[in-house]
């Protein structure tokens, strides 16, 4: 029985664990022929506050710019119809 353990710095949505859930699981599948009632998965989320890297907490680092691109992309979406 697989199991796999995620953290994620941050938060995902409820549709993005969702999706990852899927694919892990159709990997394992895939690539090691296990059934897909046997994989276990668990998602934890980490508060930026809580984590730190570097000697620094994930919160206090500046962001990226590609993480400020996807935090306008996102905004962008959200009042944007499509």
């Amino acid at each position: 029985m697989p199991f796999v353990d995620i953290r994620l710095a941050g938060s995902a949505t409820r549709e993005q664990k969702a999706a990852l859930v899927a694919d892990i699981t159709q990997s394992l599948v895939e690539r090691l022929g296990k059934p897909a009632a046997a994989v276990q998965i668990n998602i934890t989320e980490l508060s930026l506050e809580n984590y730190g890297a570097g000697g620094q907490l994930i919160a206090d680092r500046a962001p990226s710019p590609a993480a400020a691109l996807s935090s306008r992309e996102d905004a962008n979406a959200a009042v944007s119809p499509q």
